[in-house]
């Protein structure tokens, strides 16, 4: 306990310190201290917030717009206004989802069924001081979380030689295929093509072209941002073209009075925010699971329990405090196999890899050991992140509300263009925006044909770690394969990948079967 509370202490150190700046118009003999870590949790909570009011931006584009311009921060600032931008876009979210039907973020797409009820009811304003109480409470206990199980599981992690990780990031994909929406096999395949993407340029044993075609920009490999902004950025904007985006928003003109929950609301839903809380925090940590699933789980859960169920749907309180709940608590401890294991359980974590990545930091159990400001900051952060949240999103509802009036004639093409400049700046390739153009065409043909693009991600990100891995484990083996299956800890990660994946495969294939005898019958 005494470590823990020294490790905080370290963290909000990091958070408060002040940083001297010299501006040149001032003849640089002068220096003003700049709290430069709380201003870019700050920037990372207001972009978040924004990210998840605006419908049709999404957490991934944004944080792999912004990966760029992480380039000319410190790792710490990075870090802190990326994971910012994570949990505040779980705030915003339930905006949209509450006054317009519309939800800015998947993750608030049930908070609609009893949000837009509320609110069509004259009860906006407690449905959104809910989301808000709901989100910080959940915000709070899932930082306490990270800060309690960080230490013990990376001294779990030290224990792992490359045939555990190896292991380990097979039950993380496994994961990603179990939690995947519709069928396991088109979410197989989406897993398979992102680690053949990963495969793409250089051998990283020999240094041997593979897979590159002969075309010199394919040399390095795929740009990880290039990909993730292609697939999620541009092939979201389509999408949301293509549906049809300007759609009613009527509500919208009403204005929004009475911000504060009666006795009554707090008491219905203060169980709900509590339950919510334990399932986000539980589902986050799971890799393939993250915000989605858990605000999914939150609301059926509810409904479960309910004494009068008929009243979700017709604007319960404990519809939107539940599900607000678990979304931002399983964003919050989705950090906690990032910073101990190094694995990403989502897309928006496979960018934090990358953004460790551009800092020259590799995720995993020796970053908590040897670079322990920059875990314990990111940390300290997320209090202070989740108190500024619940600050900006009450007072300023009326600003988002304006915001949500800006046609999407004028936003879409507008992201579109710093998109394009984001991935420009990266490497100063010409190259990067066409191949990024042609993701997004492709990512777009994914979500036509129900083919869910975040499995893809992971194999990007977890393909080279998993090879670099797999070849160590072989060479201290001297080649024997049987080495995953005789190492105790290995063989228990396989097996458990092996259990998941039947129980994945067993509907469609009882489904087949029931197919087959019914011919035969016929």
């Amino acid at each position: 306990m005494g470590d823990l509370f020294s490790n905080l202490a370290l963290g909000f150190h990091v958070v408060f310190q002040f940083t001297p700046w010299s501006p040149q118009w001032l003849g640089g003999g002068f220096s003003i201290p700049i709290p430069v870590n709380i201003l870019l949790c700050l920037v990372g909570a207001l972009v978040g917030t924004l990210v998840g009011v605006l419908p049709g931006i999404g957490t991934i584009a944004t944080v792999a717009m912004l990966l760029p311009i992480t380039f000319g921060l410190p790792p710490v600032g990075a870090l802190i206004m990326l994971a910012g931008i994570y949990y505040g876009a779980q705030y915003g979210g339930s905006t949209t989802s509450i006054l317009v039907n519309i939800p800015g973020e998947a993750t608030s797409v049930v908070t609609t069924l009893d949000g837009f009820q509320m609110a069509k009811q004259g009860r906006a304003g407690p449905a959104l001081a809910i989301a808000a109480i709901g989100s910080f409470f959940a915000g709070c206990v899932a930082t306490v979380l990270i800060a309690v199980l960080g230490a013990p599981l990376t001294k779990l992690a030290l224990a792992f030689g490359p045939a555990e990780y190896f292991s380990l990031m097979v039950l993380g994909l496994i994961f990603a295929v179990v939690l995947a929406k519709g069928s396991v096999l088109k979410a197989i395949a989406m897993i398979v093509f992102g680690l053949l993407l990963s495969m793409v340029g250089s051998d990283i044993e020999t240094g041997a072209s593979r897979m590159a075609f002969n075309i010199p920009e394919l040399a390095d490999g795929l740009g990880f941002a290039t990909v993730a902004m292609g697939v999620f950025g541009f092939a979201e904007i389509i999408r949301n073209l293509d549906a049809g985006a300007e759609m009613d928003r009527d509500l919208v003109q009403q204005k929004i009075t009475g911000l504060m929950p009666t006795k009554k609301d707090m008491i219905d839903s203060a169980p709900a925010i509590i339950r919510g809380t334990i399932l986000g925090s539980i589902l986050g940590i799971l890799p393939g699971g993250g915000a989605v699933i858990a605000s999914f789980a939150a609301y059926t859960f509810e409904k479960k329990i309910a004494k009068d169920p008929s009243r979700f749907g017709r604007g319960a309180i404990e519809g939107v405090a539940a599900p607000e709940s678990a979304n931002n608590a399983a964003a919050q401890t989705s950090f906690i196999p990032l910073l101990t294991l190094g694995i990403p359980p989502n897309a928006v974590m496979a960018l934090m890899v990358g953004a460790m990545t551009i800092h020259g930091i590799v995720p995993g159990p020796q970053v908590m050991q040897k670079q322990p400001e920059l875990v314990w900051g990111m940390i300290a952060s997320m209090w202070v992140g989740n108190l500024m949240l619940i600050i900006i999103n009450l007072p300023l509802v009326g600003i988002w509300v304006r915001l949500l009036r800006v046609p999407y004639r004028l936003m879409f093409p507008s992201i579109v263009i710093f998109c394009a400049i984001g991935i420009y700046s990266i490497n100063n390739a010409p190259v990067d925006v066409i191949l990024a153009g042609a993701f997004g065409l492709l990512g777009y043909w994914l979500i036509k044909h129900d083919f869910e693009p975040a499995p893809l991600l992971l194999g990007m990100v977890l393909g080279p770690l998993m090879e670099e891995n797999l070849r160590r484990a072989l060479l201290i083996s001297r080649g024997d394969a049987t080495v995953f299956f005789t190492r105790p800890l290995s063989a228990a990660l396989m097996a458990v990948a092996a259990f998941l994946l039947v129980l994945a495969l067993l509907p469609s294939l009882r489904k087949k079967r029931d197919e087959v005898f019914v011919e035969s019958e016929t």
